[in-house]
């Protein structure tokens, strides 16, 4: 069969590679793909916002399957105009999308459906808004409603970096029209976590726990990124814990979107925040997430199309996921200035040889060939990632392959796999 997979980003090498495992696939496709990914895949130029390209390309192509993994498509609505067409996708549907598309639908459905989380109050008014602010402790966390590429989200420590954060939401549109609408919550205290689940929007299978890295440096200190890093298992999120997420958090999620008339049919992402009270939901992604992906997909043994038709099929429960035992993780090579500003098109040097070492792998995340030469071309650059018998292997493996690599202004955090 042939598959289409849209996006390129990281988390795009890594389902690639997955998917490249398959005996099933004859051909694979990524749109528009990057300089690593060229590797295993056939890059088309369309945006991975572009719906009527996919949709043409997917006709003429003869495309069995369309992989839509970031969040944008999935927002604007591909999978349904996919399947409108008569192509089989990947991913939740636009109604179903709009858990991560939008941060106060979310919260209010967390509210009405009595699924664990943070206080919070909606804005849409800025005075309004720096009023409310005057009643809080601080720190608070403030959310931009819509996507802004994991960037939308301020832990502000004082009142004045509070209300500069609505400002720049609501006034001076720092992240669009996803800054109209503002969620302001209570700052959560506990270790974070990641769980990734399939659902067909009846059953859900959770995944192997992880955990990610936000901040740009070292001791959890500068802005939030994308994620400078993950590793997998969490050391935190124990069987117990992981009863109490399924009955209170995970099933209960489902089965709400499902009772909305918006059932959820792909891969969900609870960011979980493991408080002194329980575990509570920070927030829902409509996708995998990256770069957990990077760690999760190559512990997984089954093969990924088996579970993809499973679950565009509705018929997940007859599926028994399967893991590797040990344990993975990924350091994420960022452009200088990330999540800033940075300069593109330095070439990079010495993947060859941290791919070399057994259990490495690196994904390509910001990265294009030029010439037969790989070169920068986004603010995380790469993900080098590790197996290990334990954490501990799987983190000094990984550390060990970054070594081997360089390009100029290079920037990684040191203490992945520390929290």
């Amino acid at each position: 069969m042939k598959i289409l997979v849209i996006g390129s980003g990281g988390r795009e090498h890594a389902i690639i590679r997955k998917l490249s495992e398959s005996k099933r696939i004859s051909h694979l496709y990524c749109a528009p793909g990057n300089g690593g990914i060229s590797k295993l895949a056939t890059c088309v130029n369309i945006k991975a916002t572009d719906i009527e390209a996919v949709v043409a390309f997917s006709k003429s192509e003869k495309i069995d399957m369309v992989f839509v993994a970031p969040d944008d498509p999935l927002a604007l609505g591909m999978v349904d105009a996919l399947e409108a067409n008569g192509i089989k996708a990947f991913g939740p549907r636009k109604s179903a999308a709009v858990l991560e598309a939008s941060k106060a639908f979310s919260k209010q459905l967390m509210k009405e459906y009595h699924i664990p989380t943070a206080s919070y109050e909606i804005f849409e008014n800025i005075d309004e808004a720096i009023l409310y602010l005057d009643t809080q402790k601080m720190p608070v966390v403030i959310k931009a409603d819509g996507l802004a590429l994991g960037k939308g989200v301020i832990i502000a420590e004082t009142h004045e970096e509070a209300v500069k954060a609505c400002q720049e939401m609501m006034s001076e549109h720092k992240f669009g029209d996803s800054g109209k609408k503002i969620v302001i919550e209570e700052f959560m205290k506990g270790k974070e976590v990641t769980v990734l689940a399939f659902t067909d929007g009846k059953t859900v299978y959770p995944m192997i726990s992880s955990q990610d890295h936000k901040r740009a440096y070292d001791n959890d200190e500068g802005l939030n990124t994308g994620g400078m890093g993950a590793f997998s298992p969490s050391r935190a999120y124990t069987d117990k814990i992981n009863e109490i997420c399924e009955r209170e958090i995970f099933i209960p999620t489902i089965k709400a979107m499902e009772k909305m008339g918006r059932p959820f049919k792909g891969v969900i992402y609870f960011g979980l925040m493991l408080t002194d009270d329980g575990p509570k939901v920070v927030e829902y992604n409509a996708r995998f997430g990256d770069p957990e992906t990077q760690v999760i997909l190559p512990l997984l043994k089954n093969d990924l199309v088996d579970i993809m038709e499973a679950i565009i099929e509705e018929r997940l429960d007859e599926i028994t996921l399967e893991w590797e035992t040990g344990a993975c993780a990924c350091i994420v090579l960022a452009s200088g200035g990330y999540p800033v500003s940075y300069e593109k098109g330095y070439e990079i040097k010495g993947i060859e040889h941290a791919e070399e070492m057994d259990d490495v792998i690196v994904f390509h995340a910001g990265t294009k060939e030029e010439h037969g030469i790989i070169v920068t071309n986004g603010g995380r650059v790469l993900g080098v990632t590790a197996k290990g018998k334990d954490l501990s292997s799987a983190i000094a493996r990984a550390y060990q392959a970054v070594e081997k690599i360089s390009f100029k202004d290079m920037h990684y955090r040191k203490d992945i796999g520390n929290k």
